[in-house]
């Protein structure tokens, strides 16, 4: 997906965030898949990962797996 489209796509953040926006990860739902961005750097990479890879992801954080021991 170009830049251009990643400009125009409609990127939400949790209701917890700041009320600024910043220090946030963000998504957008597209077609059969996820986006998600650093809200620090809406101009940097995005991660995109299929609903059942978003859905794995959201249960494994949930779940504590991504923990820094």
């Amino acid at each position: 997906m170009s830049r251009t489209t990643w400009n125009a796509t409609v990127w939400r953040s949790s209701s917890y965030s700041r009320p600024a926006g910043t220090d946030c990860v963000e998504v957008a739902g597209l077609a059969g898949h996820c986006a998600v961005r650093d809200s620090k750097n809406p101009a940097g990479p995005v991660l995109t990962l299929t609903r059942d890879g978003w859905a794995t992801l959201l249960n494994t954080i949930k779940t504590g797996e991504h923990d820094l021991r």
